[in-house]
């Protein structure tokens, strides 16, 4: 074997290390310190990874389901019931103020009992909340039913971001904390779908049946969890090494890369890196969460500026108006000029469509071009959308006696590229970011303030934007969202950084610089220079 030089010193490597599920191709710079490093060439998906956010995001189509559906289904609940345009905005939208329970008892629940039993959990509460409103003979038992409902989309959204994240190794974990966006989007149109095809039945048995589906897709996951892992990094904390051990040689391309996340993981739950004990005590408030609340409340200016970044995502991505398209789509269309109801049904479908297919396009390149570009192209492109379509409702608005098609379709064209644009970049990007910037120790509690915040921000636009469209008429309603999205590009370029390729445990470091964007900015400088160097010699 051959000896080692004693004069050669380690040579020292960026703070992401090296990817193990790549594999040698050739040579190029690295940016941290111009030293000549191996480019690499992806292999396969990890299918077991592949599995569990699969499963883990089946709640989120429950959350899609039970949000979106309401759309078709109060136009025959108004019929059957005789309820006022305010009754139906306070059941709209507060299935969103619902969800500031789930998620932020979802938080707590998750550190103590563990990710995979929340996510069991969530499926029970969609089941009950479903039937009951399934079942309701009157408002008010309807409205029981959506709190529960509520609660469980608190839990989905809260525990399938965290979850996966955990699960994921760093090199995809773009991609697949991405899934619950999918999904969520997949749930709104399946709503849409349940609307457009049981509407022809009869009024008093149509929306029961679209409310009551949404029990469907529980059972399956209560079943389907059972097969799911624990999260290796809950498991950390729990300090059962060796199954978080088992499971991230599961979820690691090789042995080497399941010890290094191992490694990570000890070190920033304060156990020792030597320690190779299966079992080892961990402190009780340490392993439930005790005192993490305290953190945030009185946060470091590290976790200060993550919180920051995290919750101001989350108020944005609703902020935008996106759930005023999902949960009023119809009435958008009616404003926009059409009339019977099988057509603006069709049309809802058609957002449901554009929001599913386009979420793909960030599946597949939030790994490959990072999170701020694609989070600042679809926020420009929302602000275009919002405009064009407050422009085309308003010259609607004040010409009723005439038939204007070309406005029309430029309006229909109009909603359906605001959430394309918002599906292929700030819908999902919020939710993987904030689910990887979290310091381990306050994930789950840290990420149900985000939440809390997003569900808060749509269940207030969700109860008052027919009140708000009165108000300012509907184009007026649109030009100040799109205002809204203006603001919400000035934060993400100043307040977020990249964070494409960094595991789990480096992200924290990058919040210890007060202007990522600069950090950024230089980082794809050094990069140039190091590969023009790398060329040149």
């Amino acid at each position: 074997m051959a000896e080692t030089k004693p004069e050669d010193p380690p040579r020292s490597f960026s703070s992401s290390p090296p990817d193990p599920t790549k594999k040698v191709a050739f040579s190029t710079t690295d940016p941290a310190d111009g030293m000549v490093l191996p480019c690499t060439k992806k292999k396969k998906m990890n299918k077991y990874v592949l599995a569990c956010s699969l499963v883990a995001s089946m709640n989120s189509i429950l959350s899609g389901y039970d949000t979106a559906v309401m759309s078709g289904a109060i136009l025959y609940i108004q019929d059957y019931m005789k309820i006022s345009d305010t009754m139906s905005e306070i059941l709209m939208g507060s299935i969103n103020i619902y969800c500031l329970i789930g998620a932020t008892v979802a938080g707590r629940i998750s550190d103590w009992v563990g990710r995979r039993r929340t996510i069991f959990i969530a499926a029970v509460i969609f089941f009950v909340g479903a039937l009951l409103m399934a079942l309701a003979s009157n408002f008010w038992v309807l409205m029981a039913g959506r709190f529960i409902a509520g609660i469980g989309v608190g839990f989905a959204f809260m525990i399938a971001s965290v979850y996966t994240a955990e699960v994921a190794p760093a090199t995809t974990r773009g991609f697949f904390t991405s899934f619950p966006e999918i999904f969520v989007n997949a749930g709104v149109l399946l709503g849409y779908i349940s609307n457009f095809a049981l509407a022809p039945l009869p009024t008093h048995i149509n929306w029961r049946l679209m409310l009551g589906l949404g029990a469907l897709p529980a059972v399956f996951l209560g079943i389907a969890i059972l097969f799911m892992p624990e999260s290796p990094r809950w498991l950390v904390m729990q300090g059962q090494l060796g199954e978080a051990r088992k499971v991230l040689e599961k979820t690691s391309d090789s042995s080497e890369e399941a010890e290094m996340r191992l490694a990570e993981i000890k070190e920033t739950t304060g156990i020792p890196e030597h320690c190779r004990d299966d079992v080892i005590q961990v402190p009780k408030g340490r392993s439930s969460g005790q005192g993490v609340w305290k953190e945030l409340i009185r946060p470091t200016p590290v976790v200060r500026r993550i919180l920051i970044a995290s919750i101001g995502i989350f108020f944005f991505q609703q902020a935008s108006g996106i759930d005023a398209v999902v949960l009023y789509s119809p009435s958008i269309f009616k404003k926009a000029g059409i009339k019977s109801r099988s057509s603006l049904l069709g049309a809802t479908m058609a957002v449901g469509f554009s929001k599913t297919i386009f979420v793909l396009v960030s599946t597949y390149l939030v790994d490959r071009f990072g999170r701020r570009p694609l989070l600042l192209i679809s926020t420009m492109g929302m602000i275009f959308s919002h405009v064009l379509l407050a422009t085309g409702l308003t010259i609607i608005d004040h010409n009723p006696d005439k038939k204007l098609t070309g406005v029309l379709a430029l309006c229909i064209a109009m909603l359906l590229t605001l959430v394309a644009f918002f599906s292929s970049g700030l819908g999902p990007i919020a939710w993987v970011y904030s689910s990887e910037i979290i310091p381990l120790r306050l994930r789950a509690q840290g990420l149900s303030l985000g939440v809390a915040t997003n569900r808060v921000i749509s269940g207030i636009i969700g109860m008052t934007f027919i009140s708000l469209y009165k108000a300012i008429t509907i184009g007026g309603a649109f030009y100040l969202f799109a205002g809204i999205t203006m603001l919400s590009a000035v934060f993400y370029y100043f307040f977020l950084p990249e964070t494409r390729g960094k595991t789990l445990e480096e992200l924290e470091t990058l919040f210890e610089k007060p202007k990522p964007h600069e950090d950024v900015d230089s980082e794809h400088k050094t990069a140039n220079n190091g590969v023009k160097a790398a060329v040149s010699s």
